[in-house]
């Protein structure tokens, strides 16, 4: 089968999503890590680079040369990666688009809601994909609780909660580290921190477990450290289109928590609880019957389930391998594409550009909400309303 070749910009040495991401990409075979541009600064991204195998002719030194090199090449890449800071990704994922590359972008998509809509309708008028990484809705079991969800084992959905909270921003002392200031800088993050750096991610996964989306928010956001100029705690209440009603809350303030993304669902016969610091373990309560644990790799459960597990029962699951689920449904839909034939429905679970614009725009309703006190603001982007 032939390989894609794949290009990532950003993620360079010390960075904290580079090395996942070059690991998922690795996972299935699908692709070959052929050109980068992997840092700010020219000459480390093009030793850094070629550290990791790149031909010195395609360890480029920004992505504007990368856009160049690869756009003359017969073997140009595939599908590009945008793993850079917040305010980058729209010039750089719309430039790839524009001349006809697929893109997978590191969340949030953009800063503002206008830029997510551009992106949106380049990717469509290109006639190539734009994927944005929520990568943790790779997990099997994610994938296996969806499943539950549309096939009725939990009635009808009535509440979900979801978290997004740790503690890693929380000493003050670490105010200046450039890997923490740039998240509450507005000039880098736009105009939130942690609901737009985390938040989003529960939100995002919200919709996706229960096939609905955010119609209408309130917020409420505080700044725990007085110095930063953008939020590190949040509260949101949601409702869905649906009907479903939604309660969030993130923080990077929570001194003790780790990760800290959970969801639970709870419908009108069962709930469902996950948490990605156990992700092996989804836990099943039926109406009137005693508490299931459903285990990763086990027999019997979804084929949405059984094509995400990486590795057999009983051993660990960990985010590089749900990552890697994202690129293989990526890989697959991509090759089918490029053969004329249509991509199998069952790798069709990546999150779009659409996804992206939903959040961008979830986003600014919160903003406002919390400026607003609390008050109630549609969520929906201007192009789905």
């Amino acid at each position: 089968m032939k390989k894609l070749n794949w290009g990532m910009i950003g993620g360079g040495k010390g960075s904290q999503i580079g090395p996942a991401h070059r690991l998922a990409a690795g996972l299935d075979g699908l692709y070959s890590f052929a050109a980068g541009a992997l840092d700010h600064d020219p000459a480390a991204g093009r030793a850094f680079g070629q550290e990791l195998g790149l031909a010195p002719d395609r360890a480029y030194g920004d992505w504007r040369e990368m856009l160049a090199g690869e756009s003359s090449r017969v073997d140009r890449v595939d599908l590009v990666t945008v793993a850079t800071p917040n305010a980058t990704h729209y010039e750089i994922s719309k430039a790839f688009l524009q001349a006809g590359f697929n893109v997978l972008c590191e969340k949030p998509m953009t800063v503002t809601e206008a830029e997510a809509e551009d992106l949106v309708l380049t990717a469509r008028k290109a006639g190539r994909i734009c994927a944005v990484n929520y990568g943790y809705t790779g997990y099997a079991l994610v994938r296996h609780m969806r499943a539950m969800v549309a096939r009725g084992d939990i009635g009808g959905v009535r509440l979900v909660v979801a978290e997004f909270a740790h503690g890693h921003h929380a000493n003050a002392a670490d105010m200046d580290n450039p890997r923490v200031r740039w998240r509450y800088d507005p000039a880098q993050a736009g105009v939130s921190a942690q609901f737009a750096d985390c938040g989003i991610h529960a939100l995002h996964m919200a919709s996706f477990v229960t096939g609905q989306e955010v119609s209408k928010l309130s917020a409420d956001f505080a700044s725990c450290l007085s110095a930063r100029v953008l939020e590190d705690d949040a509260m949101v209440n949601f409702r869905m289109s649906g009907g479903t009603v939604g309660r969030l809350w993130t923080s990077s303030v929570a001194i003790g928590r780790q990760h800290g993304l959970t969801i639970q669902v709870f419908g009108e016969t069962g709930g469902l609880r996950w948490s990605q610091e156990q992700p092996n373990q989804l836990f099943y309560m039926p109406l009137g019957q005693r508490l299931q644990v459903i285990e990763r790799g086990e027999g019997n459960l979804s084929p949405e389930a059984d094509r995400a597990s990486r590795v057999t029962v009983g051993h660990a699951e960990g985010m590089p391998l749900a990552f890697g689920n994202i690129y293989r449904d990526l890989g697959e839909t991509i090759l089918a594409l490029q053969a004329g034939r249509t991509p199998d429905p069952a790798a069709a679970l990546f999150p779009t550009a659409e996804d992206g614009l939903r959040s961008i725009a979830a986003i600014h309703s919160a903003v406002a909400s919390a400026a607003g006190h609390g008050t109630w603001v549609d969520a929906r982007p201007g192009l789905f309303r």
